[in-house]
């Protein structure tokens, strides 16, 4: 009879088991993705532009730093500037079934057949630093990144009030960054917005440089050769504004006297370029997004409503401003 007693005892308990494991995996079933045990971390895929610029290579450290610090398993593509190759990217993070998707696009337009790729596969999407141009806002969950609009309206706003007694054509050329991008779209719109408040200020020259100092400075020997009287410079970003300087110490011209430069960006070679007085003015556009995707990721993770639209806050820097920001500077 004991020998039967304890048997009894040990199915019980066998049972008992067995049925707080199933319990288990009934509660684990309801949080989605990885395998189930409650402890697994988050996987971002993540595809970057390229590394182009200062400020791109200060964005993805930002990233990676900031998943490290989050916990978060991050899966890194860099795109090489090719939408082709972003769009791959993304079709291997659905194949991967990872919890969230993030890139910043290398162009707005083209996106609408992957986006709903992921949509179908239902990973949720976060656009970082560029937007796309899709009218199906259901694609994505939120954009996290800069009013391009608005730096280029700071730039072309600093350039009237400085011009405002120019009693002739102030001549200016414009370094565009990459063709169909939303930063050279949209910085190029608000620029022109600006400045159409003086009819003194006009463009003579806009080409695009691609965002890098190669391309910067390129384009400005063209347009040097091609127009004998600048006086002013805005270039889509630091990098290009960076090469140019190098075009017009070359043409024997005096940068920041001669021609005016102005730049958006403010990472750390730009902002000792204009407290050297090479440049004259930035507007600030900050790359350090990590931390903030990260927390957005969860959010998104775990279901919860995030905003549609999601901007940084910035700044724009003068000569003496640059100076004083300079020691601290991060980026």
């Amino acid at each position: 009879m004991r020998s039967r007693s304890t048997a009894r005892t040990v199915i019980a308990a066998f049972a008992g088991v067995l049925l707080a494991a199933s319990v288990a995996a009934c509660g684990n079933s309801d949080t989605g993705g990885g395998s189930g045990d409650g402890n697994d971390k988050i996987v971002l895929g993540f595809s970057q532009v390229g590394a182009e610029s200062g400020w791109r290579t200060a964005n993805t450290t930002s990233i990676k730093e900031a998943a490290a610090a989050a916990g978060i398993e991050l899966k890194f593509d860099d795109a090489q500037q090719k939408q082709e190759n972003q769009i791959k990217a993304i079709r291997n993070f659905i194949q991967q079934k990872v919890d969230v998707i993030a890139f910043s696009p290398v162009v707005e337009s083209g996106w609408d057949t992957v986006l709903k790729e992921a949509k179908d596969a239902k990973i949720p999407v976060i656009l970082t630093d560029r937007a796309v141009d899709s009218a199906d806002k259901s694609l994505y969950k939120t954009f996290l990144g800069s009013d391009f609009v608005k730096e280029g309206r700071l730039a072309g706003e600093w350039l009237v009030e400085q011009k405002k007694a120019a009693s002739g054509p102030v001549n200016i050329v414009e370094l565009q960054g990459t063709t169909g991008s939303a930063p050279a779209n949209d910085r190029k719109k608000g620029f022109a917005e600006a400045i159409a408040a003086n009819p003194n200020l006009k463009i003579v020259a806009s080409q695009s440089g691609d965002f890098t100092r190669a391309g910067g400075k390129q384009v400005m020997e063209q347009f040097l050769k091609a127009n004998p009287k600048i006086d002013v410079l805005f270039a889509h970003n630091d990098d290009m504004g960076l090469g140019a300087l190098e075009a017009i110490t070359a043409a024997g011209k005096t940068p920041g006297k001669d021609i005016t430069i102005i730049t958006v960006d403010a990472v750390k070679d730009g902002m000792q370029a204009l407290a050297d007085g090479k440049f004259n003015f930035i507007a600030e556009c900050s790359p350090l997004l990590g931390p903030q995707l990260m927390d957005l990721a969860k959010k998104v993770k775990a279901g919860e409503e995030v905003p549609a639209r999601i901007e940084t806050e910035e700044t724009t820097f003068t000569q003496e401003q640059a100076k004083e920001a300079l020691p601290n500077r991060k980026y």
